[in-house]
């Protein structure tokens, strides 16, 4: 049995942060956590490279470019979309989820999903920094995993040769 080890070590890796203006103070909160994080697990500030887009659904794009740069060892998505009276809400959802899904499948860069698709601002906040944590923080945490396992699964030896 051939067992990967799990590494939140994120000491020279580069990490670029996409980040939602929309909800600001909601986007602010994650990319702290998100900062915090990355220097906590032995990264150094000037490698987290934070592009801002205007809202959740632009993520997408900034994030595919970013990933197709060759620069970064992961990507890192936050933002918010908050629950309101019309169907928009599920078309940006959709949207902002399928997007980041594709970027990851058609670069195989890690792509960690921080955007957060609640029903109110408290709960938002609650996921900011709050009483669910923030979520910036444990998606940093998850796309710091990422970037250290695919190098590794990419050295995987075939099962022939084991």
């Amino acid at each position: 049995m051939k067992i990967y080890p799990v590494s939140l070590d994120a000491t020279g890796l580069q990490l670029a942060v996409v980040v939602a203006r929309f909800n600001h103070l909601i986007s602010t909160r994650l990319l702290q956590g998100c900062s915090e994080t990355f220097c906590e697990l032995g990264g150094r500030l000037a490698d987290l490279h934070v592009a801002w887009v205007p809202g959740a659904f632009e993520i997408p794009q900034a994030a595919r470019m970013l990933a197709e740069s060759g620069r970064y060892n992961a990507v890192v998505t936050l933002g918010s979309v908050i629950r309101g009276g019309t169907p928009h809400f599920d078309y940006v959802c959709n949207g902002v989820t399928d997007g980041v899904r594709e970027v990851m499948r058609d670069t195989g860069v890690p792509v960690a999903f921080g955007v957060l698709t609640v029903n109110d601002i408290d709960q938002a906040m609650d996921r900011a920094g709050g009483s669910e944590g923030n979520k910036g923080a444990d998606v940093t945490r998850a796309a710091i995993e990422m970037a250290n396992l695919c190098p590794m699964l990419a050295k995987a030896p075939r099962p022939e040769d084991s």
